[in-house]
């Protein structure tokens, strides 16, 4: 049976509650319509988030991407509207939908909209110094 585009978004229970950690998901096929022509408006999607108890399952992501294909939406609803939903489904941690549409008479327009769960704050980044080569190390 094919697949259909759908609004339902499924989530999994996260592997790993106990830490912070990443996940980037790009989706360089968005498409939905100008509401004002009725032409079609193309973006890559970047979804960056820190998932707390519930992460995306990908399939279902993909299809709820699929459902704006044929809906007349301006780029900056559809990309707030994408992360409330998003949001709803997973209650992440820290979620920032990037949306990179793609040039339309001479311009390009990125949107990105942010959700960071209430009290929570990231563990400081750590940076670490470049370890010489085996080779820069031997005299």
């Amino acid at each position: 049976m094919p697949s259909k585009p759908s609004r339902q978004l499924e989530t999994f229970p996260n592997p790993a509650p106990q830490r912070d950690y990443l996940v980037h998901i790009e989706v360089p096929e968005f498409t939905c319509l100008c509401p004002l022509t009725g032409q079609p408006d193309f973006a890559t999607l970047v979804l960056d988030y820190i998932p707390d108890r519930r992460n995306l399952e990908l399939k279902a992501l993909k299809l709820y991407m699929w459902s704006y294909r044929d809906e007349g939406v301006f780029h900056e609803a559809v990309t707030n509207h994408i992360l409330d939903d998003l949001v709803a489904a997973t209650a992440p941690r820290f979620m920032r939908l990037t949306a990179r549409w793609y040039v339309r008479g001479g311009i390009f327009t990125t949107v990105v909209a942010e959700h960071r769960k209430k009290r929570w704050k990231p563990a400081p980044r750590i940076e670490l110094d470049e370890f010489p080569s085996s080779a820069s190390t031997q005299g």
